[in-house]
């Protein structure tokens, strides 16, 4: 009896397990039996076929002038009423202070005595030049005094031609002496008929025969010759 137990168990059929691939297969044959079937993409070219634009010879400007092109574009623009006229705005008034008599004779008194200094560059006797291989600031410097005068010539009571050639050794020695800077002495002219003839020779000088040697030239300041006198630079 108990063996016939044991047997049965022993020999008991056991339930069939489903298969993972069987389960797909089962799967795939069914959405084919049916007819039905995944295709995300489909109808996607039709779908872009008919958002395709073609251009027809309406669409083409080239051949429309500028003035077309232009009209086009501005079609939707209009216009701002409130904007058609701006007045402008108006510049503050300022009132000039008037200068009294006074003043002026108070300054020419200064000027005498010695306790006001006169700008030299801001008359029309100065002089002034600078080469473009230089900083700017150096014939205001010059002008100013900063660099030491090295030697010096005074044309006075010479020829133009006189003065020329005398110009030329001294420029030929302090070139050899390798002198950086010096100053001409040629007066204003003030007695002379003819006005400054000596000082608008050097000025002609400088920018002709002279200039290989010059890189700057100033009105001397006012202690040292003034409007009388010009400092040079050389190279």
């Amino acid at each position: 009896m108990r063996s016939n137990v044991i047997s049965k168990r022993k020999y008991r059929k056991m339930p069939k397990r489903k298969s993972i691939t069987h389960g797909y297969l089962t799967n795939d044959l069914r959405m084919k039996s049916t007819g039905w079937s995944f295709t995300p993409f489909k109808g996607l070219k039709d779908a872009l076929e008919s958002k395709r634009y073609t251009f027809s010879n309406k669409d083409t400007i080239r051949n429309k002038s500028d003035e077309e092109i232009f009209l086009d574009a501005m079609a939707d623009v209009r216009e701002i009423k409130e904007f058609r006229k701006i007045p402008p705005k108006k510049p503050p008034r300022i009132k000039p202070s008037p200068v009294r008599k006074e003043d002026t004779v108070d300054i020419l008194r200064q000027i005498v005595k010695g306790e006001r200094e006169i700008r030299l560059s801001a008359t029309g006797e100065y002089m002034e030049w600078i080469s473009p291989d230089i900083r700017k600031d150096i014939a205001r410097r010059l002008h100013r005094g900063d660099f030491s005068v090295q030697d010096y010539i005074d044309l006075h009571g010479m020829t133009l031609s006189e003065a020329e050639e005398a110009l030329f050794l001294f420029f030929r020695e302090a070139i050899r002496k390798r002198l950086f800077c010096v100053k001409v002495i040629h007066g204003r002219g003030l007695r002379s008929p003819r006005g400054p003839v000596l000082k608008e020779a050097l000025k002609t000088w400088l920018h002709g025969s002279f200039k290989k040697w010059i890189l700057a030239y100033s009105t001397a300041k006012d202690c040292d010759g003034g409007l009388g006198a010009t400092y040079i630079i050389l190279k």
